[in-house]
């Protein structure tokens, strides 16, 4: 079955950069016509929540607690998908994830770790 794979987590400090990665496991399988494409995050003992999406056009949209610091981008040449992510602060440590609706459907990958110390 076809999953999201993510890159590019790691442990960074507190104000410094990381910039995540995203494609399909299958390099057949384009995700630039997925309706959106959007970035998860779980930290442990909550709830999955939305970070920001972007749409097959490029509109973007951004969770109130990453505005002015986290960037989501794409290119289509690559079939990718990024988050740009400055400023991080320790409350951004979390698994990361990206996901979009299709037929035929994709699968949740293992998302990317991101830690951050303060």
């Amino acid at each position: 079955q076809v999953q999201f794979v993510e890159s590019g987590g790691d442990l960074v400090q507190a104000g410094g950069s990381l910039r995540l990665s995203c494609a399909a496991s299958r390099s057949t399988v384009s995700i630039n016509g997925f309706a959106f494409i959007g970035w998860y995050r779980q930290a442990p003992g909550k709830q999955r929540e939305l970070v920001a999406t972007i749409t097959r056009g490029g509109r973007t949209n951004y969770a109130d607690f990453v505005k002015g610091r986290f960037a989501i981008s794409r290119d289509n040449a690559k079939s990718t998908v990024y988050l740009q992510m400055n400023s991080l602060k320790a409350e951004d440590t979390a698994v990361y994830y990206c996901w979009g609706p299709n037929d035929p459907s994709v699968s949740w990958g293992q998302g990317t770790q991101v830690t951050v110390s303060s």
